[in-house]
């Protein structure tokens, strides 16, 4: 399956499937996030990370057919930080059926390269504490645990 599978830049003729992707995200992360607000949502104002200078979206394909996605964005670390910059992965999707066959792997090593080709020296990103699959997938790439974010209601 790897070997169909082939990555390219997000373009704005994407839209509308990032758009349904996105909403995978949200469908997958709600149960593991009671402090998202009730009805619609939107993480990602989608046309602006395709559009920037900053950022590298990409979406993953076979044959014709979007399956996955992600991005890494250029930041600013905190000052006291070693790195001046970082690159901050996002939106990491990949559809339902076509998981299992390392799509993920495919993404963020090619948004690896893309920052190490600017010269950053090191990849951050979120991931809910409750999500055991997607945990085990950064893990598996090399990802470490860093800082816990942590809240309580008032």
């Amino acid at each position: 399956m790897l070997n169909a599978i082939a990555i390219r830049e997000a373009n704005l003729d994407d839209l509308e499937i990032l758009l349904k992707f996105e909403q995978g995200v949200i469908e997958a992360e709600r149960p593991l996030d009671p402090f998202l607000k009730e009805g619609a949502i939107h993480y990602y104002n989608i046309p602006a990370i395709i559009t920037s200078e900053e950022t590298h979206f990409i979406v993953a394909f076979c044959k014709n057919e979007l399956v996955g996605c992600g991005y890494v964005r250029i930041e600013k670390s905190k000052q006291y930080q070693k790195n001046p910059l970082h690159g901050y992965i996002g939106f990491i999707y990949v559809k339902p059926n076509f998981r299992g066959n390392r799509i993920s792997t495919l993404v963020l090593e090619s948004l690896k390269i893309w920052a190490h080709n600017r010269e950053l020296k090191e990849l951050r990103l979120d991931v809910y504490s409750n999500n055991p699959s997607a945990i085990k997938s950064y893990d598996r790439f090399g990802f470490v645990k860093s800082l816990v974010n942590m809240r309580i209601d008032i």
